[in-house]
């Protein structure tokens, strides 16, 4: 049964929460001393983690942070702050999601499914490298790379340039963009795809390639082949 690490320090709602979500076969670990949440969630091995933002001694955001740079447990932020921008922010923290309360226990669970499956299927992708141009990208290791650079991915990251890379010059619709995000795209936000395309792009100019990735407005995002192969005056500086 998947294990769930819930931190939300409303006591009634961790509860209900914990309550509902074991008659659908989740195992859930509340979060007891929030002065230790790093360490309890090590300990807890945890599948998928559901955190609040409004938290003793510090907030949710920090926490996020933490574990997206020692796991790639999927994470889902359950708040009170509802403006865009704290979305925003917590995506770039690193939270595959974002939900406001009150929430509907169904849609969350909707979501938490979702993710699993996706990290489970990441979890046993065959090893294998996918080449555009003179970009490689590494299925295994999530990694982008040229000519000796490399930079790593998160994992939506990879999911949209993976996207990308299968069908270089061809458009790719935002709805196939959106399902890669999550099996149903109906469950994304319009502003989640902006903002995991603008990481995207920032790797690939890490990599040295600037406007690579190019939108077809009205129909969705396409890979310049072109643009991923450098002229000998460039690949010499």
């Amino acid at each position: 049964m998947p294990k769930v690490f819930l931190a939300e320090d409303d006591l009634a709602l961790s509860s209900l929460v914990a309550d509902r979500l074991a008659k659908y076969n989740y195992v859930v670990e509340k979060v007891t001393d929030f002065k230790n949440v790093e360490k309890q969630f090590e300990q807890s091995r945890a599948d998928i983690v559901l955190m609040d933002i409004n938290l003793p001694y510090l907030d949710g955001f920090h926490f996020v942070r933490y574990i997206r740079r020692v796991s790639e447990t999927p994470i889902i932020i359950i708040s009170a702050r509802n403006s865009s921008s704290e979305q925003v922010m917590g995506i770039e923290f690193g939270a595959d999601d974002y939900i406001t309360k009150p929430f509907d226990i169904e849609l969350l669970i909707a979501k938490m499914g979702a993710l699993l499956r996706r990290s489970r299927a990441a979890a046993n992708l065959f090893v294998t490298v996918i080449k555009a141009g003179e970009l490689e990208l590494d299925t295994e290791k999530l990694t982008l790379k040229t000519r000796g650079n490399q930079v790593m991915l998160s994992k939506n990251e990879y999911r949209l340039i993976k996207k990308l890379m299968e069908k270089p010059g061809n458009v790719v619709p935002r709805e196939e963009l959106f399902e890669e995000l999550w099996d149903d795209a109906t469950f994304v936000e319009e502003n989640t795809l902006s903002v995991n395309m603008t990481r995207v792009k920032a790797r690939l100019q890490e990599l040295g390639f600037s406007n690579a990735i190019k939108v077809k407005r009205g129909a969705g995002y396409f890979l310049d082949a072109a643009a991923l192969t450098r002229s000998k005056e460039e690949k010499s500086l």
